[in-house]
């Protein structure tokens, strides 16, 4: 994530259709806080966050590598996607193998866990192309939108990332 990429962030952490889809909550974010925020984590080694673009649009999301327990190897990952217009054409998919190669082959994390929404059908079907598995249901874990909401709880091993792109022929 660059310096000129904040605002994109910003736009998108503050649209209402995206905060109804994800896990966490926010402020209204303000140009500033975005700034100072950026600043401040710009050399964090735990958290990464990761700015996707395409040739035709330039950045239209985030993916994110967090909590990163290095002992453990393992790892948060997460993905938004800003432009409503761009979803369901692949780059979220082709976001996730990437994040994913990164964390497996070049940090060689052991696993990745995340979550959403039980009723988040694009991050289910999403994620499961991906090779992700469900692990379990957190019932009326998260409150949003004045009601408690069920959460899935999610997770990918390296081993089966590997067998994915063999499978798959992904990266060929």
């Amino acid at each position: 994530m660059e310096k000129q990429d904040c605002e994109m962030v910003r736009e998108m952490f503050n649209d209402p259709e995206i905060e109804k889809l994800v896990i966490g909550w926010a402020f209204p974010l303000s140009s500033y806080a975005q700034e100072k925020w950026f600043e401040n984590h710009y050399a964090d080694n735990t958290n990464f966050r990761f700015v996707i673009e395409t040739p035709e649009d330039g950045a239209v999301g985030i993916a994110t590598l967090t909590n990163i327990d290095w002992k453990n190897r393992s790892a948060d990952h997460g993905i938004k996607l800003a432009k409503k217009e761009r979803r369901s054409k692949g780059i979220g998919t082709d976001a996730v193998m990437a994040i994913m190669r990164y964390a497996f082959d070049e940090l060689q994390l052991h696993r990745l866990d995340g979550a959403w929404f039980k009723d988040n059908i694009a991050s289910k079907t999403m994620y499961t192309k991906c090779g992700w598995v469900e692990e379990g249901v957190r019932r009326e874990y998260i409150f949003k939108n004045g009601s408690y909401r069920d959460l899935v709880v999610v997770g990918i091993l390296a081993e089966e990332y590997h067998d994915l792109v063999k499978r798959t022929h992904y990266w060929d």
